[in-house]
């Protein structure tokens, strides 16, 4: 069985920073890519940021320059590091990763909530 294990939501203020992770853990033979979603209230989950295995990453337009997300492979670990934080940027942020156990599978963390007020 697979888990994503997020952490490091809360509430900042307009300009601050916060600083989401996001862990595999479970039996599984490897993680490829991994990725943070985000979903506001009313509104479609949509892609914030994702990384390869080797290192490429990419961007939704509204975070470039601002998010930064990263992995350390050994602990099976994404990170995103929020910069210059909006309040539209409120929202639950979710974790995803794609994970090799018997054939390659879908995961989802289990959301983790954002706040930036004005």
């Amino acid at each position: 069985q697979v888990q994503l294990v997020e952490s490091g939501g809360g509430l900042a203020q307009a300009g601050g920073s916060l600083r989401l992770s996001c862990a595999a853990s479970g039996t599984f033979f490897s993680v490829y890519g991994m990725a943070w979603y985000r979903q506001a209230p009313g509104k479609q989950r949509e892609l914030v940021a994702k990384m390869t295995t080797g290192g490429r990453a990419s961007y939704a337009d509204s975070v470039k320059g601002r998010f930064t997300i990263s992995r350390d492979n050994a602990k099976n670990t994404v990170y995103l590091q929020m910069d210059s934080l909006k309040p539209e940027d409120t929202a639950v942020y979710y974790c995803h990763a794609e994970v090799t156990t018997s054939y390659v599978g879908s995961y989802w963390g289990q959301g983790t909530q954002v706040t930036v007020s004005s």
